[in-house]
């Protein structure tokens, strides 16, 4: 399988998100918070059928942990 990124922007508690949403089978797709240089990260991914998919569930926790409404910029 083809490494294919997908990155969405997503501002959530005023604070921007680089989310990628990648290939792990043929119609399913993992979702993550992009890793930065020089930033501690944690993997916590979401599955979705799409890309799409995978980063609106990944969207939809990161809301409710933030506690209020995002602002879609994708």
């Amino acid at each position: 399988m083809a490494t294919v990124i997908h990155r969405f922007e997503q501002e959530i508690g005023g604070r921007l998100y680089v989310i990628e949403a990648s290939p792990v089978q043929i119609d399913r797709w993992r979702a993550q918070i992009a890793r930065r240089p020089g930033m501690p990260s944690a993997l916590m991914p979401f599955y979705g059928a799409t890309p799409g998919e995978a980063a609106s569930l990944l969207v939809r926790w990161l809301t409710l942990a933030h506690g209020g409404p995002s602002n879609s910029s994708r």
